[in-house]
């Protein structure tokens, strides 16, 4: 370890064993990436993400209470539903003449738990299919939920459910646009998403379980939105980081921490993901406009270039707005992205930046290609040297 990455580290020490968090000075050392020595940058994004306050004294009795208000979601929201689903069919009382299985009443609980299927179908289909790159996801947790897994609990998991649910014969997506797409799996060449991971032995449960739980439990929280295509990239990085923090307090509490810091992040960004408000200020087309008006005044002649060319940021800004460019490089280096994001204090003015420099730094390859070998280079990005652009988004940002 050189002398100046000891030296940041005891920077951001100094900083954190203060009564009170400085919030510009982490911002300012976090903004040039966070050391994971310690556990530094699971602690730094908590607060980043406003889930912990700037006063450290406050933090015991907030995580406690926010950790068991999780753990009541997980007893709403899976548990009892999921004792109540076993018993089904065996009492009669469950079927009665105002509530069964075909009552269309959309506050009849038969309803709700065949809506919550569809949800659940998808985010399962996403989340086992997160970071292929890696098998961190596959692997069993150190800490498995020992609410869920009680063996005195009998009652339908989650697991149980996409399992036994009666639409598992059909391959369900739900888009942006809310449409819930049905289609046969006959049709798709693909593997059925319950074989695409092993499923470990009872007692045990893999990290992408986990996650899938933490986005049913977002989904029933906020029906409004429930889940979409992509949420499952968002919260990825989140858990990841927090599932391996060296720190074993804190990585037993990573699924409750990474709820409500997605939570956080979610209420920033779910714009994104309401196609009725994509033309709105607060939208996605707004902010990939934004990409091109800053494009226009940074680099002009590339601007023209991509306008003849009829290149529309909706074919990839889109995605890398959307996603927070998780799809456009390894783990590690959307985390080391993700690091400035969190602590530039306009966010995601920042990613609109980022994005304009990742234009920039292959403008001579843009300038010499036609439309095909453009759109390849954009919805498959070239550089991997994630310092270079966030340091290129600085340069643009300073001559604002």
């Amino acid at each position: 370890m050189s002398s100046l990455h000891k030296s940041r580290i005891a920077d951001f020490h100094d900083v954190l064993k203060e009564p009170t968090i400085a919030l510009e000075k982490l911002r300012e050392l976090s903004f040039s990436g966070i050391p994971c020595e310690g556990g530094l940058r699971c602690l730094c994004w908590k607060i980043l993400l406003n889930y912990l306050p700037l006063e450290r004294a406050s933090w015991t009795s907030i995580l406690a209470k926010q950790r068991e208000l999780y753990s009541q979601f997980l007893r709403e929201m899976i548990i009892q539903p999921g004792i109540a689903k076993a018993n089904m069919g065996v009492s009669r009382e469950d079927v009665t003449f105002e509530d069964h299985p075909l009552n269309p009443n959309p506050d009849s609980r038969w309803n709700t738990y065949f809506k919550d299927n569809e949800v659940l179908l998808q985010i399962d289909k996403d989340v086992r299919r997160l970071c292929p790159d890696i098998s961190f996801f596959q692997r069993a947790t150190e800490y498995p939920c020992l609410l869920i897994l009680d063996p005195q609990n009998e009652f339908e998991t989650l697991r149980k459910r996409v399992e036994q649910t009666t639409l598992k014969s059909q391959t369900v997506a739900r888009n942006r646009s809310g449409v819930t797409n049905m289609s046969s799996p006959h049709k798709n060449s693909a593997p059925s998403s319950l074989n695409e991971y092993e499923v470990l032995p009872n007692g045990c449960e893999a990290h992408w379980e986990v996650v899938e739980r933490i986005l049913f439990i977002y989904a029933k929280l906020n029906p409004g939105i429930a889940y979409v295509q992509g949420m499952n990239e968002i919260v990825g990085p989140l858990y990841y980081t927090f599932a391996t923090d060296p720190n074993s307090e804190w990585k037993e509490h990573a699924e409750a921490d990474t709820f409500f810091c997605f939570t956080n992040l979610m209420a920033e960004i779910r714009d994104n993901f309401i196609k009725s408000l994509d033309d709105s200020q607060c939208g996605i087309t707004y902010k990939m406009e934004k990409v091109y008006s800053t494009l226009k005044d940074k680099d002009m002649e590339l601007y023209l270039k991509l306008q003849e060319q009829n290149i529309k940021p909706q074919f990839f800004a889109f995605r890398w707005l959307t996603l927070l460019l998780s799809q456009e490089f390894l783990l590690p280096d959307v985390i080391r992205i993700w690091d400035s994001l969190f602590a530039d204090d306009n966010r995601f003015d920042f990613l609109l930046l980022v994005c304009c420099a990742m234009l920039i730094l292959i403008r001579e390859q843009l300038l010499e290609g036609d439309f095909t070998i453009n759109m390849r280079l954009l919805q498959d990005y070239p550089i991997t040297d994630v310092c270079q652009i966030l340091q290129k988004a600085k340069e643009l940002q300073d001559s604002k």
